[in-house]
């Protein structure tokens, strides 16, 4: 697997650099968000450790810019700052994770097999064997990584995907933001689930018809959301 590191600070290439390559990566680096967007088009990484905070064009920037030319490749955003704001910019611009600095290399390689093994195994074997999910006017085709709703296909970051499948795997039932995290991102958050939130929100945006009243994905107050299946 090849891991694309991209931060201004050398200390940090380095540590990161190193702490990857004893788990048996490979490693590119990038110190801008210009040289990033290079490497990412020339060698295909498998991901992206991407610095909020870079020169010349950054890690916003960067990320937008990947999703917008459908490129989808899992992106762990990491920043020196704490506030919620910065980590909820990340996460919707299309960043698949954060980290907030200082970090352990031992929590980066945790966070970094993680994200992998999801994007490697983006939905369980139960939908991988040609089964086709439906809900109203919405179908996913999983083994295609489609969606269509009205019959028009829409684009959808990985993470979206995987929760939506998850969503339809699970219809009609009520799944806290916990159990949420835990299926589809497959780790601990240590209690932060806004990331589910605004990947709910994400889906919303692209599914319903009024996201103020959603059909199918619904908020049930105080524990988390249901998928509603429709006729």
């Amino acid at each position: 697997m090849k891991i694309l590191i991209v931060d201004d600070e050398q200390p940090i290439r380095t540590l990161l650099d190193y702490n990857l390559k004893q788990s048996n990566y490979e490693t590119i680096m990038a110190a801008d968000g210009e040289e990033a967007i290079r490497i990412v088009e020339s060698d295909n990484p498998d991901l992206i450790l991407l610095d909020l905070m870079l020169p010349i064009m950054d890690g916003v920037e960067v990320c937008k810019l990947l999703r917008q030319r459908n490129i989808n490749t899992p992106i762990i955003m990491l920043t020196a700052k704490g506030e919620e704001t910065d980590k909820v910019i990340g996460l919707e611009i299309g960043a698949d994770d954060y980290m907030t600095k200082p970090f352990s290399p031992r929590e980066v390689i945790a966070r970094v097999k993680a994200v992998l093994r999801r994007t490697g195994d983006r939905v369980d074997n139960a939908t991988m064997n040609g089964q086709v999910l439906t809900s109203g006017l919405l179908t996913v085709h999983p083994e295609q990584y489609e969606v269509r709703f009205k019959g028009e296909s829409l684009d959808f970051t990985p993470k979206e995907f995987e929760l939506l499948v998850y969503f339809m795997q699970n219809k009609n039932r009520v799944l806290t933001r916990d159990q949420l995290l835990s299926a589809v991102w497959n780790y601990d958050f240590a209690g932060d689930t806004r990331i589910v939130d605004v990947h709910v929100s994400h889906l919303r945006e692209k599914i319903e018809e009024n996201t103020r009243k959603p059909d199918y994905i619904k908020t049930v107050r105080g524990i988390g959301y249901k998928f509603e299946e429709k006729s």
